[in-house]
């Protein structure tokens, strides 16, 4: 492609006419007449190997500053939002062939972006997904690393979607691809604002940094549906100016659920919209799935889906791995696997379990390493204001000691009276939970959620499914 075409005038070069092979911010990844991009990341300054990369053979590097290259060199005020709308023109703009879909927040975003593509291909719509667990293009699956992909695979992503004839793209859009300008020229025919508590601030390092990254979707949107039984929902929808909804479980608002009822089994209850109200049943259980689907049941009406398309596609589905998901024992006690790893999640997913738990509520959980320090005791007060007992192990420790962690984590439990016990190693831990259950306790093994894996020290990933670790575990008892 030549250089002024890749442009597309949103950046000066006296390049114009060279050919370019390809375009790239990875050092690794330069060849012969590519577009380099210079990138400050947390460790590592692309602008430092821009003279390096020019020797390497790249046409062109794309910079922040004056690095005295001479005509090679294209300046430009943010590298990263250059490098986003580049790889748009790059893939031939696949972004405007899709209608878009995002969902952002700290929790919510899997199950409601599940639900919403469930509905969307219920109802003949090819729907592309990106998402924390897996990406997915129609009914073909693919792996992910990350919940939003870095900008060129995402971009690239986004093709294969229009090559595949998707209609729509459902994706999770995180803080870190919103402030990283991982999602390019993309603009959002409707995004969701589900929640904010705290997650991720060894990154983003306050609350209130965290809320304006998430913030950033609703200015790259057409409608929103804000949760306002959140608190950083209800100053969201004072801030933003693109048509806008609120929804709620707890009161009326533009969009609402009452008459909830909720079961192991799953839940029903009224949806409402405006003079319109509609039953739904779902086999997902929880108060939080019942504000994850008023958002989705909106955004499918929004997005042209009859009523009956939407509820009969949700009454028939199952729920997402990992989200608050019933692992089959066979016995007299049930075991729950939940993603859950903010002192919010926590709550919320113990709360709502509480209300169906015949006899003791039991919580199995850790802290991930090297992650935000500050929400350890958190975590541990939020496990300890709904279940009977806890069992304290490890998530990902990565390169941190686990006991350290541990450590941290039974700070917050100095002031309450749950019963606790301490199992470092996971799989001990999972065990021991089993051994102490009793009929009709209900075990919430929390944090891991989909993930098969864990991290230990040296960043080494080890398999770890919890479904098989709890098959061994009652083979034992």
């Amino acid at each position: 492609m030549k250089l002024y075409d890749l442009l597309e005038n949103n950046a000066e070069t006296q390049l114009e006419n060279i050919e370019i092979s390809m375009i790239t911010d990875d050092t690794r990844k330069v060849q012969k007449d590519c577009l380099f991009i210079c990138v400050k990341g947390g460790s590592f300054d692309g602008h430092t190997a821009a003279a390096e990369m020019l020797e390497k053979g790249a046409a062109a590097v794309v910079c922040e500053r004056d690095l005295g290259l001479g005509e090679r060199q294209i300046i430009t005020e943010n590298s990263r939002i250059l490098y986003g709308k580049l790889c748009c023109a790059w893939f031939g703009h696949p972004e405007k062939k899709l209608r878009m879909i995002g969902v952002t927040g700290t929790n919510g975003k899997t199950t409601i972006t599940n639900v919403i593509k469930h509905v969307l291909m219920k109802n003949g719509h090819k729907t592309g997904l990106v998402g924390t667990i897996q990406n997915e293009i129609g009914d073909e699956i693919f792996h992910t690393e990350n919940t939003t992909p870095f900008t060129f695979e995402f971009i690239e992503l986004l093709d294969r979607m229009a090559k595949a004839e998707c209609e729509f793209v459902v994706m999770e859009v995180s803080s870190f691809g919103l402030v990283q300008n991982r999602i390019g020229a993309s603009h959002f025919e409707t995004a969701v604002f589900t929640n904010l508590t705290q997650d991720h601030l060894d990154y983003h390092k306050t609350m209130e940094e965290y809320y304006k990254a998430k913030k950033m979707l609703f200015d790259i949107c057409d409608c929103a549906f804000i949760n306002t039984d959140d608190e950083y929902g209800v100053r969201l929808m004072n801030e933003i100016g693109c048509e806008k909804y609120s929804f709620s479980v707890k009161e009326n608002a533009d969009v609402y659920a009452d008459g909830i009822s909720i079961k192991s089994t799953g839940s029903s209850f009224t949806y409402h919209n405006g003079t319109d109200a509609y039953e739904v049943k779902s086999r997902i259980p929880g108060m939080f799935n019942v504000s994850n689907l008023t958002a989705a049941i909106s955004v499918c009406l929004e997005s042209g889906i009859s009523a009956e398309g939407i509820i009969s596609a949700i009454a028939e589905y199952n729920g997402v791995k990992g989200r608050c998901e019933i692992i089959p024992t066979g016995r007299d006690f049930t075991v729950i696997c939940d993603y859950a790893h903010t002192p919010d999640a926590v709550e919320n997913i113990l709360r709502s379990v509480k209300e169906y738990t015949e006899n003791n509520l039991i919580c199995l959980f850790g802290c991930g390493g090297n992650r935000d320090a500050a929400k350890r005791p958190k975590m541990a007060a939020a496990a300890a204001k709904y279940a009977d007992k806890l069992v304290v192990t490890s998530d990902n420790p990565r390169n941190e000691e686990p006991e350290m962690i541990i450590k941290d984590i039974l700070a917050g439990l100095e002031n309450t009276e749950t019963a606790y016990d301490v199992v470092t190693d996971r799989r001990e831990a999972i065990y021991h939970a089993l051994k102490i259950a009793e009929k009709g306790d209900i075990i919430v093994l929390a944090g891991k959620g989909h993930e098969d894996y864990q991290v230990l020290a040296g960043m080494k990933k080890i398999h770890f499914d919890e479904r098989e670790v709890v098959a061994e575990g009652l083979e034992l008892l």
